[in-house]
């Protein structure tokens, strides 16, 4: 008989694949960035579903699980379907207006808004301390937002600052609503529908101003499918082997990759009070992974003395 495995290797594996996975999407993000100046925000959100529908089917295909796609709470679907497709069109937006790394550091207040969300949608019980640590981390997002004489800051903010949090907030619901599809809906389910609907959805919403896909854009569209694909199945892969609070952490990593590409792209580099906001975000954010954790050891010391 083999001997059981050890939790810490499937959670190294799952870290490699997390660290895949970030590096997947920022190279998408940059994609996005890129076809932003070319192309209308929902005409992009259309191209990454269409792109991605292929390697969805082909992906599928070769695990013989179209049996699972059928069962499909409709409601939850349609609902992630609206998200996905805001969500992207918003955070398409953001990145046209704002650095990769700037982008980043306000949307990693999204795992707070699904704590918080957690609450009247799923019943769960959030601790006090967690609270304070997402009133803190949203404080980070205001010191990330302090206003740099752009032209198009409205108030204290800019227009792209407001389109990120925007998207960030379409991520937390549709996350929200995903975690209660999983329960009755297979992983494949939730990616192949998300997939046709962002390419029907968004296509019919910017069929009236579609642009002329250029020749030259082709491998821009072949990255984006490549990229969003990857990083969809090696973020599967992170969280089904691995321990959630041993994997999250490493989501943060995306700021070094943002930081990377807007230096090398662009040649830009974050702000001081980006840096700022950043680093209360992801310390406000690192307190509730741990906190999470030890309130699981706890509970599982319990059950099991």
């Amino acid at each position: 008989m083999s001997s059981p495995r050890h939790p810490l290797s499937g959670n190294l594996r799952s870290i490699v694949f997390m660290l895949a996975a970030v590096g997947f999407f920022a190279l998408m993000d940059a994609v996005l960035k890129t076809l932003s100046s070319r192309y209308p925000v929902l005409q992009i959100a259309a191209l990454r579903g269409m792109t991605a529908l292929p390697l969805v089917v082909v992906y599928i295909a070769w695990r013989g699980t179209w049996h699972t796609v059928r069962r499909v709470r409709w409601p939850l679907h349609l609902l992630r379907g609206v998200l996905g497709i805001a969500m992207l069109a918003l955070f398409t937006l953001g990145v046209r207006e704002l650095p990769l790394s700037a982008a980043y550091t306000l949307f990693f207040i999204a795992p707070l808004m699904i704590t918080a969300l957690s609450v009247p949608v799923l019943k769960e019980r959030v601790p006090p301390a967690h609270w304070w640590a997402i009133g803190i981390g949203f404080v980070g997002v205001l010191i990330a937002l302090r206003p740099s004489g752009d032209a198009l800051q409205t108030g204290f903010v800019t227009v792209g600052g407001l389109a990120v949090l925007g998207a960030a907030l379409c991520y937390a619901v549709a996350a929200i609503a995903g975690r209660l599809a999983s329960r009755t809906d297979s992983s494949e389910s939730l990616i192949l529908w998300m997939m046709v609907m962002m390419s029907v959805g968004a296509g019919a919403l910017a069929l009236p101003n579609w642009v002329a896909i250029q020749p030259d854009d082709a491998a821009l569209l072949l990255a984006l499918a490549v990229t969003g694909f990857g990083g969809q199945l090696a973020i599967t892969e992170a969280f089904r082997h691995g321990q959630a609070s041993a994997v999250a952490p490493f989501e943060y990593t995306a700021l070094a990759w943002g930081v990377g590409l807007d230096w090398l792209i662009w040649q830009s580099l974050p702000a001081a009070h980006t840096w700022l906001g950043a680093t209360i975000v992801i310390a406000s954010g690192l307190y509730l992974v741990r906190r999470e954790k030890r309130i699981t050891e706890v509970h599982a010391t319990a059950e099991h003395p």
